[in-house]
């Protein structure tokens, strides 16, 4: 159990450096407490208490939560009991993290379907048009790139969220592997700049980035 416990803590902090909000419970009886927070479980079939494939039973009655089975029982009937107790998706220990990551991502682009952004968003004096791709400003244009674009719009399009790093990666770079790092921080500092003043922009810390008001 101590190895366990290692890996899953292990896990969590890989995906939380990711920008993954993540947390790990030890049994299935705290899982079926817990799951409803979860948009995503990475469920570990060999659990101390129940068997996994009864928690992933549990949790397909009732909720559409996407479910990853994480094990080492690696014979095709396995694969096929956990597909059919409901897992959207079936690794093998051991897996690689960069794969887990792609396999999440893909499994939430399945049941959740992609957000349709308005094309004309208009934020106090600041006015995006997707169609054209233009930023004004107190009816002056501002200047930008594709991606500061792309970032500016995202964020505008869900004005009381907090919209993650991870998200941002995967929908501006169209990267859900890599680490978000300097090059999410470098275009914020870039569109502060250009809007004039910081305020339009929050970071949350440990979290992500919300759209602001001058």
């Amino acid at each position: 159990m101590e190895n366990e416990t290692r890996a899953a803590d292990s896990l969590v902090q890989g995906l939380r450096r990711q920008g993954y909000r993540s947390d790990s419970v030890a049994t299935g009886a705290r899982a079926l407490q817990t799951y409803r927070s979860a948009d995503l479980i990475l469920l570990d079939l060999d659990l101390p208490d129940i068997d996994g494939l009864e928690v992933c039973r549990s949790v397909r009655a009732m909720s559409d939560t996407p479910v990853i089975a994480l094990t080492a029982r690696d014979s095709e009937l396995d694969r096929v009991l956990g597909l059919q107790a409901g897992a959207d998706d079936y690794m093998i220990k051991p897996y690689g993290f960069r794969e887990l990551v792609a396999r999440m991502e893909a499994v939430m682009r399945r049941v959740r379907p992609p957000q349709i952004l308005e094309q004309v968003i208009e934020h106090g004096p600041l006015r995006i048009d997707a169609g054209t791709r233009e930023v004004l400003l107190d009816g002056e244009p501002v200047e930008m790139t594709r991606k500061e674009f792309d970032l500016l719009h995202l964020l505008a399009s869900q004005p009381e969220t907090v919209v993650s790093r991870r998200q941002l990666m995967t929908q501006v770079w169209d990267d859900s592997l890599s680490r978000p790092g300097r090059t999410i921080d470098t275009h914020v500092s870039s569109l502060r700049n250009k809007l004039g003043s910081s305020s339009w922009i929050i970071t949350v810390r440990g979290v992500g980035f919300r759209l602001g008001h001058a």
